[in-house]
């Protein structure tokens, strides 16, 4: 399916210069919602998942109903002050910015096999981030997805060594 159809390119947003990708769209049309979130499924069940992990927010638009589909759980990684018990945390870079991204200390179990999910791999700075909060609890990453990668900010060099799908590149 051409996803691209789905997607909204809205300029200078969040601020001037950022050509931002609405998927909002593709999300309001349940046929190419359930082709996206059926094909990073088929890319799961290859990698025997116990956990589907995504930051937020569009993270747990695509990985709830992945972890759904795969009968496993679902773990938020959230800002800082987001979650309610105790955590661990990271901080990062993001294409227009900084953060902190955080996990529930308990989310992730020593040899957990985790599909990481988010809507974008941009520059790669959130994935990196989350991919060493599920390492340090122990989790191994086995598998990346991404509804879409911009290409041109290199964040796929972040990832070197990980199996990642993306649906659509820009």
């Amino acid at each position: 399916m051409d996803y691209k159809q789905y997607v909204k390119i809205v300029n200078d947003w969040p601020k001037e210069g950022i050509e931002f990708k609405d998927i909002t769209p593709l999300m309001d049309n349940g046929k190419a919602f359930k082709s996206a979130v059926d094909e990073i499924v088929e890319f799961a069940h290859e990698k025997d998942i116990d956990i589907v992990v995504g930051p937020e927010a569009r993270g747990f638009i695509i990985g709830c109903p992945v972890s759904y589909a795969l009968e496993v759980g679902f773990a938020p990684v959230r800002k800082e002050g987001k979650l309610p018990r105790e955590v661990i945390k990271v901080d990062y870079g993001l294409e227009y910015g900084e953060n902190v991204l955080t996990i529930h200390k308990d989310a992730i179990k020593p040899g957990q096999r985790v599909l990481i999910t988010d809507d974008l791999l941009a520059t790669g700075g959130t994935i990196e981030a989350t991919i060493k909060l599920v390492e340090e609890l122990g989790g191994i990453v086995v598998g990346c997805a991404f509804l879409i990668e911009l290409s041109y900010l290199d964040g796929l060099e972040k990832l070197e060594g990980y199996d990642v799908l993306t649906l659509m590149k820009y």
